[in-house]
């Protein structure tokens, strides 16, 4: 986190009117010793945002946003603290002082780069309108600019003289090395430099202040690459940074959506064509720097990807880049348009098209689950557990905890719906049978260990058995335990081996295949006693609640009959010892006390 100086930050404030920096974004009104407008952060009809130069802050009455000038620009643009403090000394003309020698030796380094850009993007500009320029003002024309976009963006030409540029530099006391250093020029082998552009459109990349970082260059010719950025440097990390994010910030932080397509014409004709909240990552695929810095203004920022094979292929890797850097709330979607890019839809068919692509945009889930599911041949059982095992093991990258958990259990439901087994056949009975009876879920988790004890062991047997029957999409993650489990009654342990056997053969089984395909098992008796038992008493509220109550309960209940089995094999092991050899009763006895002590602490959470 940046730090500065002390007395910097109120220095900045005193001189700072709040006024100021808010009515660049809000028609404020003199009431008085306030202003009053209408909320930035609401609609609204009547002001309720009120502005107190005196007491250096703003406050809203509709939204309860409250803040000084920082907390205004870090919540109507999305800027970070150190970007508010910036742009505010930038508004009153303060330069922001560094606490250390390093820090202010960059910064002044930096300040010096950034002089030079601008001097270049200011060349470049004029450039356009010159003869030399006529070639490439008609190409931004053609793709149908008007003069206010190509200002607005400060468009301009690089000449074909690649000494151009560094003569005019030259002429500012700028030094070839400098030019080197801000991205303009290189130097080539035998030390010569020249210009790093040439016979060029130039799109100048920004800083969130609005100041020329970069350059991105559109070749007119044949010359390849077709289009160039700026090397890397002191100024420019193009990992970090997004075309467009100066101008569309703002616009983007008050739509609650920002775009994010492929490269700068698509961010500009969207613009001219009233969709100011776009951007574009440079010439790479957006990276974790790009999706946090997105995040700061949208929660979900949309990417505009066209359809075809490339357009998917981006998709899926953005899905992937971003998956382990997921938040609670926060993710991206995905409009893939039909053949073409944004620019050429909304020339062709209007910005309506594009906002109906918008509006049916994919969700990161979505995405991840289609290019997976694509891989393989769900014909064959290793490839839908091959797909099982891809699926979890990308959700566990990760890195929230709850995200986590919410993303398995999303893909076990669709892997479940995916390659749920044919309908088993179903038999009719006209007694109606197991049915389960009509109760509101309860908000309390009831769990089957205080009275559920006192009705005997064969009651918890049954009442496993009803909730394994009733819920066998959460029975399935029990099977491997409950085929260790020995029940003490014969006919329930029948029926346990056989529902064992089903959900691993089946294991998405429903409810009512299962009962159909117990009762082809001849199960039938076992059934109706479990059924019988169950009716005797109250069913838990759990087993008719959400999955996570569900899960809960049957691991509760498990566990306890895990308990009473092995209590059941020592008491068997212990009565097997010699009644006269008093020390291998005596230790029988004591693994016997051991492991129920175990097993108790495991029921009681301990």
């Amino acid at each position: 986190m940046a730090t500065f100086p002390p007395g910097f930050l109120e220095d900045l404030k005193s001189r700072a009117s709040v006024s100021d920096i808010v009515g660049r974004k809000v028609k404020l009104i003199r009431r008085g010793r306030e202003f009053v407008g209408l909320s930035p952060f609401n609609s609204e009809k009547t002001p309720s945002f009120t502005v107190n130069d005196a007491k250096g802050f703003y406050h809203c009455f509709s939204s309860g946003e409250h803040g000084d000038v920082f907390s205004f620009l870090m919540k109507t643009e999305g800027a970070t603290f150190p970007e508010a403090v910036e742009a505010v000394a930038q508004m009153v003309g303060m330069d922001v002082p560094q606490a250390s020698p390093e820090e202010r030796r960059h910064a002044e380094q930096a300040k010096g780069l950034r002089d030079v850009v601008g001097i270049a993007a200011h060349f470049f500009q004029t450039q356009l309108r010159l003869p030399a320029g006529r070639e490439a003002l008609a190409y931004l024309k053609g793709r149908g600019l008007q003069d206010a976009t190509i200002k607005r963006f400060g468009l301009g030409y690089a000449p074909a003289d690649r000494m151009a540029l560094l003569a005019a530099l030259r002429r500012e006391a700028i030094t070839d090395e400098m030019a080197v250093d801000a991205g303009l020029a290189r130097r080539g082998d035998d030390g010569h430099v020249f210009g790093y552009f040439k016979d060029r459109a130039i799109f100048p990349i920004a800083d969130a202040q609005g100041r020329a970082i970069a350059f991105g260059a559109r070749a007119l010719g044949d010359a390849q690459p077709k289009y160039l950025n700026s090397p890397e440097g002191p100024l420019f990390h193009k990992g970090e940074t997004l075309y467009g994010l100066d101008l569309a910030r703002e616009p983007a932080h008050k739509a609650g959506e920002i775009i994010v397509v492929e490269g700068y014409m698509d961010v500009i004709a969207l613009a001219e064509a009233g969709l100011p909240n776009a951007v574009a990552p440079l010439g790479t695929a957006i990276t974790e720097a790009q999706i946090k810095r997105l995040w700061r203004i949208s929660t979900a920022p949309t990417l505009c990807l066209d359809g075809d094979a490339a357009g998917r292929k981006a998709a899926g890797r953005a899905a992937l880049r971003a998956l382990p850097i997921l938040e609670p709330g926060r993710s991206l979607k995905f409009a893939m348009l039909d053949g073409g890019d944004p620019d050429d839809l909304v020339r062709q068919e209007g910005p309506g098209a594009l906002r109906t692509a918008l509006d049916a945009a994919t969700s990161l889930v979505d995405v991840v689950w289609q290019d997976e599911a694509a891989k393989i041949d769900a014909r064959q059982p290793e490839q839908r557990a091959a797909l099982d095992r891809r699926l979890h093991d990308l959700a566990r990258e990760v890195q929230d905890e709850t995200v986590r958990r919410y993303l398995i259990n999303e893909f076990r439901a669709r892997l479940r719906t995916a390659f749920a087994p044919p309908p088993l056949p179903q038999r009719n009975r006209r007694d109606g049978g197991w049915n389960r009876p009509e109760q509101k879920p309860a908000r309390v988790l009831a769990r089957p260990s205080g009275d559920a004890r006192a009705v005997g062991e064969a009651m918890r047997e049954a009442l496993l058995l009803y909730g394994c029957c009733a819920r066998p999409e959460v029975a399935e993650t029990f099977a491997e335990r409950l085929g260790l489990l020995k029940l003490s009654d014969p006919a329930f342990d029948r029926l346990r081996t056989a529902l064992v056997e089903i959900l691993v053969e089946h294991p998405t089984i429903d409810a009512d295949a299962l009962r159909a395909t117990l009762i082809a098992l001849r199960q039938t008796p076992a059934i109706d006693r479990m059924q019988d038992s169950v009716q005797k008493r109250r069913l838990p509220p759990a087993l008719l609640g959400d999955a996570v109550e569900a899960t809960e309960w049957l691991e509760t209940a498990v566990a306890a009959l895990e308990r009473s089995s092995a209590e059941r094999r020592n008491l068997e092991q212990a009565r097997t010892f010699a009644t006269d050899d008093e020390s291998s009763w005596s230790a029988g006895v004591a693994d016997a006390v051991a492991l129920n002590e175990q097993w108790r602490n495991k029921i009681n959470g301990r």
